[in-house]
């Protein structure tokens, strides 16, 4: 789904991450803007601050630009979002990608959809904590105590976390 585009005085572009080079039309790539109403950076952190706030495209060092960390690319003069360019869970400091807790999880127990999982961090008493909401197979037999005690022993065996919540669905719902 497009953003739209964007306003008289700014300007958005898609670039490639890594080589901090311009994307070609329709190629996907991090978003950079630049423009009045972009902030001038993080408080009292000038090594973050130049890393996202002063980008600079490489080659014609045009900029400063904002580094987003969201991924998407233009059509047609219009914005279109496609994700993150580090998608992480961030639990006590270690980075965990949610794609692979959520493979961990669908393939713990068969009562579990493989294409129905979603993890992310909730706030536990000031912290984070991971969560998952999962789709079950309402024709697949099985204890539901057994699917919950699967999830956990699966979770904390591959990626060393403890589950805060599991939440089990409805397929489709």
């Amino acid at each position: 789904v497009g953003c739209g585009g964007t306003l008289p005085d700014q300007r958005i572009v898609i670039a490639d991450p890594e080589t901090r080079t311009p994307c070609g039309p329709g190629q996907i790539g991090e978003i950079w803007v630049h423009g009045p109403s972009v902030a001038q950076g993080y408080w009292q952190r000038p090594d973050l601050t130049e890393e996202t706030f002063r980008a600079t495209l490489h080659g014609t060092e045009e900029g400063p630009f904002l580094r987003t960390g969201d991924l998407g690319f233009l059509h047609e003069g219009e914005l279109y979002v496609t994700g993150r360019l580090k998608d992480l869970i961030i639990i006590r400091g270690v980075n965990h990608y949610p794609q692979d807790i959520e493979l961990t999880v669908r393939q713990c127990h068969p009562r579990l959809r493989p294409e129905g999982c979603a993890a992310f961090t909730i706030d536990c008493d000031g912290g984070e904590e991971l969560a998952v909401v999962v789709e079950v197979d309402r024709h697949k037999q099985g204890n539901l105590d057994d699917v919950f005690q699967a999830i956990r022993r699966a979770i904390s065996l591959e990626h060393e976390l403890n589950v805060a919540a599991i939440v089990l669905i409805r397929a489709g719902s």
